[in-house]
């Protein structure tokens, strides 16, 4: 059960049905430009991942946020390293997307943009053979013309986003240009640390999950670090089970 803090005015914690829910984590209406909300999972002591797979720090609240995060955007953007060890495919329909997304006056399903600077993803990967949509793959140009053209034959949208290294102002202009404005990313910190550095992260969902996980765990931002500190804004807390999901928007 979600419960909203700071308490209400009689002392308790509200609790947060699902249309709630959805009027937190929603977009802000009438978006001119791509508007990116970042999703992570961290345990207490910091780690990204139990086993090498975020699933192992998850809970159904958090399960349930992270669906939202799907279910109310145009793209769901996500590095290659990340989809392929999570095992990404097309998302699928379910009864609940299709309402939340008619109502919304959304496609049907959104698609998955792979981030992959050398266009790594193989053509038979199921994010092309097991979807309703073809993915997005956004790379560079010191990629495999070669590699490029086999993802665009098994039908994916390729994307060039920067020469040398991954442009990511430009890989979100890509996604406006197909009217994709909604972002969802699902990290990994690598993506996310080149989304901070651009200054390019509007809101980020983070759940604490109750666990310690020792040392030798990476963080959910990797690359280096930023030059100032990007000022971010509490919007809302939820909690259950011991778990926390904090919801940040960007600050002034």
């Amino acid at each position: 059960m979600h419960r909203l803090w700071p308490p209400s005015p009689g002392g308790s914690p509200t609790v947060v049905d699902d249309t709630a829910l959805e009027r937190l984590y929603d977009y802000p209406d009438d978006l001119d430009r791509p508007w990116v909300q970042v999703n992570f999972v961290t345990s207490a002591d910091g780690a990204v991942a139990v086993d090498g797979h975020s699933a192992g720090l998850s809970s159904p609240a958090d399960k349930k946020v992270f669906a939202l995060g799907r279910d109310l955007a145009d793209v769901v953007l996500v590095g290659w390293g990340t989809a392929r060890d999570e095992g990404y495919r097309g998302l699928k329909r379910t009864e609940t997307r299709t309402d939340r997304r008619l109502r919304r006056g959304l496609a049907e399903l959104p698609p998955i943009a792979v981030v992959t600077p050398r266009c790594s993803v193989p053509p038979d990967s199921p994010l092309l053979t097991d979807t309703a949509v073809p993915p997005i793959v956004i790379t560079t140009g010191a990629s495999a013309a070669a590699d490029r053209a086999a993802l665009t034959a098994a039908g994916a949208d390729v994307v060039v986003a920067g020469g040398r290294e991954l442009d990511p102002v430009a890989a979100l202009a890509a996604l406006d240009e197909r009217g994709l404005r909604r972002v969802c990313c699902e990290g990994g910190p690598r993506l996310f640390g080149d989304l901070v550095a651009a200054d390019l992260v509007d809101q980020l969902c983070l759940t604490v999950a109750p666990l310690l996980a020792g040392g030798g765990i990476g963080r959910i931002t990797g690359g280096g670090p930023v030059p100032v500190p990007r000022r971010l804004a509490l919007a809302s807390v939820l909690s259950d089970d011991g778990f926390l999901m904090l919801r940040y928007r960007r600050g002034d």
